[in-house]
């Protein structure tokens, strides 16, 4: 059975505190969203503004072959405004909870199956598909849900929804729930919120139960604790239950992951369920072990699915046969006794609380193995200026090759120019690019130590270089000129 998905994530989505997408940044995302498979996207609500409505005019002109939506009340006037946008479809969102008609609307029963009703009608007498949406659904009387749903169906309704709009849903009381109201005469929507973590494990119980639609937002972003993560239903659905599939395009999923987070600026815990930075990411020793021998020891899908690649992390718990895979990826030889020596030294780094990066990796083995290695590029000297109404600017010299080099530039804050004049300055060896930058305060006071991380790629291969050192701006320049030398050794051995 397929079920199709209604996408929020431009509405319900951006509620998320401190989100306000620009016209532009709306239309990236929803091109994105139709691009892999999306039926229905929510534009937004087209009577919140002036800016709203071009936004949502901008997508509608686009042309994409999902169903562009916009959220309404019941009133004509949020109809009228989505007719403005020229949207396929509207989202009626009615109150049916007694806490929501008596305290939030101050009104009866009864004005809001009139409303309902009289603005279903409305929105279809002007060509408009209307997916009736029971909002605080779940903490509504059944017999008035069914009114309503059973009433504005009778009048042209396409779809009806129930939202539990506060999460108080558990997955047995869900499925029984969307069950008594899939028996109703149109399809049947879920709109589930994670206020209790409940979210995803409700909308597959709900679906389980007869709903033939989810509405849910990429990266499971929205209001509170947000709404239903798209992309772990849909994994769910193609890969724990034999009935149920989608239109999406599941290799897309973990970009698309990529592109709200950083349009949104909610960026995601590494632990996060599909898309997570570690969710293929190893470090146990069984663990490590197991994927190497057969993936499926340890991993319930494989990250090529999502268009990913799974990764051993080197720590404390690192078991020999993952350090071996990494030390030979690095194209290190050692015998056996060299190996226990660098495997110990990994070992009481991470008890000391440390994550041992490609770079740190490389001087252990160096040590060890008495390779002395010469940098390609080594940084004589670099000078910041930066101050109040003065752009920060950055001058170093290098020595590339016995050669000396100068070069200089801006950039927003001294790290981004001075990094900026080094990539300047190595622009002619090689195209290394950022691909992330992290920074911490390792130890208390203004002189605290600061650990700045860095991935850097070159062609197709990513390291992680690191320093620690007193001066943010020395640790960044120290730790992406050891990336790139440690990426133009390996670019050399190859």
């Amino acid at each position: 059975m397929k079920i199709n998905v209604l996408d929020t994530t431009l509405r319900d989505g951006e509620q998320t505190p401190g989100v306000s997408l620009t016209k532009s940044e709306k239309l990236r995302i929803a091109i994105k969203l139709d691009e892999i498979g999306v039926n229905i996207i929510e534009a937004g609500s087209a009577i919140t503004s002036e800016g709203e409505r071009e936004a949502i005019k901008e997508i509608t002109k686009e042309g994409l072959n999902a169903e562009i939506c916009s959220f309404a009340r019941t009133l004509k006037q949020d109809i009228d405004a989505a007719l403005s946008c020229d949207v396929d479809s509207v989202h009626l969102v009615v109150p049916t909870s007694k806490l929501h008609i008596e305290e939030k609307l101050k009104q009866t029963k009864e004005d809001v199956l009139k409303q309902a009703i009289e603005t279903t009608e409305y929105g279809k007498d002007h060509g408009l598909k209307i997916e009736v949406s029971a909002e605080d659904g779940t903490r509504s009387e059944m017999d008035f849900l069914k009114k309503i749903f059973n009433q504005t169906i009778a009048v042209g309704a396409d779809r009806i929804c129930a939202c539990d709009t506060v999460g108080i849903l558990t997955p047995d009381k869900s499925y029984i729930f969307y069950k008594e109201l899939s028996s109703l005469d149109a399809p049947l929507s879920v709109h589930c919120h994670n206020d209790f973590g409940l979210a995803v494990a409700n909308t597959l119980s709900a679906i389980n139960g007869g709903a033939k639609q989810f509405h849910g937002t990429i990266n499971g972003i929205g209001e509170r604790a947000g709404n239903s993560a798209i992309e772990e239903i849909v994994l769910s659905l193609n890969t724990l239950y034999d009935d149920y599939k989608t239109d999406i395009k599941i290799n897309q999923l973990y970009e698309t992951s990529k592109l709200v987070a950083r349009t949104t600026g909610v960026y995601l815990q590494p632990n996060k369920a599909i898309v997570g930075e570690n969710a293929f990411a190893h470090e146990s020793g069984i663990h490590t072990d197991g994927i190497i021998k057969n993936s499926s020891t340890y991993e319930p899908i494989t990250p090529e699915i999502l268009g990913r690649h799974r990764k051993f992390v080197i720590g404390k718990h690192v078991g020999s046969k993952g350090l071996k895979q990494r030390l030979n990826e690095l194209k290190f030889n050692y015998n056996d006794e060299q190996f226990k020596t660098i495997f110990n030294k990994v070992k009481y780094l991470g008890d000391l609380g440390k994550c041992v990066s490609d770079v740190d990796l490389q001087a252990i083995a160096d040590e060890v193995l008495d390779i002395k290695t010469e940098a390609k590029i080594k940084l004589e000297e670099f000078s910041i200026v930066s101050g109040n109404k003065v752009i920060p600017t950055a001058s170093i010299k290098l020595k590339i090759d016995d050669e000396d080099l100068l070069e200089s530039s801006v950039g927003v804050g001294p790290v981004d120019a001075a990094i900026s004049a080094v990539k300047k300055g190595i622009s002619d060896v090689a195209d290394i690019k950022l691909e992330e930058y992290h920074v911490d305060a390792i130890t208390g006071g203004t002189n605290a130590l600061i650990d700045v991380i860095v991935k850097l790629k070159l062609g197709n291969e990513i390291i992680s270089a690191r320093s620690t050192q007193p001066d943010i701006i020395n640790a960044s320049v120290e730790a992406y000129l050891s990336g790139v030398n440690r990426l133009l050794e390996n670019q050399d051995k190859n």
